[in-house]
């Protein structure tokens, strides 16, 4: 699953329902073009994280962009980032 390239308010919806259809599975997030990250999609990021935990799935973020890892940092969201990275 590729993310978009914004990720704000308008892309929180589309989001999450792309990540509900997705249950279930292993899944690897391409993050590598975000260019900007608001709080609500790194809301929908941070449940299903949880949601794949709890199912006994993986979700990973791949590729995270300069932007994506400062976001993280910034909404100290450090537990999305791959490991070594934020």
């Amino acid at each position: 699953m590729k993310l978009s390239k914004v990720l704000d308010y308008a892309a929180a919806a589309p989001l999450k329902a792309d990540l509900a259809a997705a249950r279930g599975t292993a899944l690897a997030i391409d993050a590598s073009e975000v260019e900007r990250m608001g709080a609500l999609c790194l809301q929908v990021l941070l449940s299903a994280s949880r949601t794949w935990r709890e199912d006994g799935n993986v979700l990973t973020i791949a590729d995270p962009s300069a932007p994506f890892q400062d976001a993280l940092r910034l909404m100290a969201a450090a537990e999305l980032a791959p490991q070594g990275d934020a």
